[in-house]
């Protein structure tokens, strides 16, 4: 009835303003898979096997890449190479990240 169609409208509200957010904030971070309003890629990020999902993620979207926990980003360095020029080579423009 009404409280569907009211619903429906909720949420398509919902998914194109987080489908707005998500594009006009795309140029600051690294890529990564699409978040979910609220979820964000809690339902890509398996805890119980997280080595071999980042390792899936980071042949997909790079060894720099982004996930969405909940609401908040966490950018991921996937890989020796870049971890040493994040925290060695390049450590004072990281320090305070």
């Amino acid at each position: 009835g009404a409280a569907t169609v009211v619903l429906l409208i909720c949420i398509a509200c919902l998914l194109s303003f987080a489908a707005w957010k998500g594009k006009s904030g795309k140029g600051k971070m690294p890529p990564g898979p699409t978040p979910l309003p609220i979820l964000g890629n809690l339902l890509h990020v398996r805890p119980n096997n997280l080595a071999k999902t980042l390792q899936k993620l980071s042949e997909e979207y790079g060894p720099v890449f982004t996930v969405h926990l909940g609401s908040d980003p966490v950018v991921v360095l996937h890989g020796h190479d870049v971890v040493k020029e994040a925290l060695v080579d390049r450590g004072d423009e990281f320090a305070a990240r």
